[in-house]
């Protein structure tokens, strides 16, 4: 991409498209063929950060020994374009590059920010316009393709129909490092652990049955359960777009269960790219999805990724430890019968062993917690494309062939502290 230098006249042609914690994302609405198709993802700060303090310092000195082979993340004067440079460098050689877009960044100005502050304040969810604003002190963004549309689909006119799943952790944790009192991890999912706590506490009205070992399972009827599973509770892991218009979900904390309103809408919305008969769109849509996934294999890089994690935290946070060079909080609080524990093998490791573990883990978690994008449109002959760059799936239901493609996206790198508050998560 060229260089350009955004500035405040340009702040109206980027309109809301959803947050997450650290960052806002705007849409494109705008002409000008540099940004048609494309996504910009702006860094936010709490509000109760000091002023002209920013929360996203450099990486610590052992956070970059942990990066110490990529020279250009570690000399990196801002933790966003670590960010970026860790999608690039870490995550899209292990996913995929062709599922990947690590992005570019664009220049712009404090009034733009500014700008785009104001403009979107009245779309964002309210819980979250109280707790964070714009980081106005960033002289840049990162620009990404739109992964809810094609890349020339936009342009043509052609229906789109896009659907974004969470997937979650896929495997069950086996390490001999989980202590007896926490041996439910190797039963039952982190996710739907999470869900009970979550209900215990309120923060969700119902209990998911989605459940992310039946996505993961290559079970063609395992992974249509769990798909009707999220969308009957999306919550936040289930999103729908039509030519990059959110149709079903939410751009907040997520819907919490679909009501017969949102239903209905969803399958008006599904009309436009699904030949089916009145009532069965969205019928239709779920087997497309679970078909696509199955077929494909999309979770299985996914999955291999999410393996990396070999120890789970109860491993990990002694690495960590050993890498900080720091008396082991951990090991400080076990009774003296625990210290013969697995555990104590761990803190007489190499540093180079302890350095992999902690890598490997956050590597892992990026993995747990990214999401999938797959866009379909229908073929115009209804034929399956050889010549196509993008691969086709066949919907028996309603005798049509989509084009697909799958983009992994929210890829975050995890730091440090990720450990720390990973270890203090209470088990249900």
């Amino acid at each position: 991409m060229e260089k350009v230098i955004l500035e405040q006249k340009d702040a109206v042609d980027w309109v809301f498209r959803g947050e997450g914690a650290a960052n806002l994302v705007l849409a494109y609405s705008g002409s000008s063929p540099l940004f048609m198709g494309k996504v910009m993802r702006i860094l936010k700060s709490p509000r109760n950060a000091k002023n002209g303090v920013k929360a996203n310092g450099v990486l610590t000195t052992h956070e970059r020994l942990l990066w110490r082979d990529n020279e250009e993340s570690t000399a990196s004067p801002n933790r966003e374009i670590v960010q970026q440079l860790y999608v690039k460098h870490v995550m899209s050689p292990l996913l995929g590059q062709k599922h990947v877009d690590p992005g570019v960044r664009v220049l712009v100005t404090k009034e733009f920010l500014e700008s785009v502050e104001k403009n979107v304040t009245c779309h964002r969810p309210a819980w979250r316009v109280d707790s964070s604003r714009v980081d106005t002190n960033c002289d840049s963004v990162l620009i990404i393709s739109d992964h809810s549309v094609f890349p020339t689909g936009f342009l043509k006119g052609e229906p789109c129909i896009t659907v974004e799943i969470k997937p979650k952790c896929g495997f069950l944790p086996m390490s001999r490092f989980i202590a007896e009192e926490n041996a439910v991890k190797r039963t039952v999912t982190r996710f739907r652990m999470h869900q009970a706590l979550k209900l215990r506490n309120q923060e969700v009205p119902e209990y998911s049955e989605y459940n992310p070992l039946d996505l993961f399972s290559g079970s063609r009827d395992r992974i249509c359960k769990a798909i009707e599973a999220l969308y009957a509770t999306p919550q936040n892991n289930f999103r729908v777009f039509l030519n990059g218009s959110l149709v079903f979900g939410s751009l907040g904390r997520g819907t919490d269960s679909s009501t017969i309103l949102v239903c209905e809408a969803l399958e008006n919305a599904l009309k436009k790219v699904i030949q089916a008969d009145n009532g069965l769109c969205t019928t239709s849509f779920i087997q497309l999805v679970a078909e696509t996934v199955y077929t494909s294999g999309v979770l299985d890089q996914l999955l291999e990724v999410q393996k990396l994690d070999t120890c789970d935290i109860e491993g990990a946070i002694h690495a960590y430890y050993n890498v900080i060079s720091e008396p082991c909080m951990v090991c400080r609080e076990l009774s003296k019968d625990k210290l013969s524990h697995p555990y104590a093998s761990l803190h007489s490791i190499p540093l180079d062993e302890s350095l992999k573990i902690v890598k490997d883990y956050l590597i892992a978690a990026t993995a747990k917690d990214c999401s999938l994008m797959i866009s379909f449109r229908p073929t115009e002959d209804g034929d399956l494309l050889s010549g196509s760059s993008h691969c086709t799936v066949y919907l028996g239901s309603t005798n049509q062939v989509f084009e697909y493609k799958v983009d992994t996206v929210a890829i975050f790198v995890r730091l440090f502290l990720f450990i720390i508050n990973a270890k203090i998560l209470p088990l249900v």
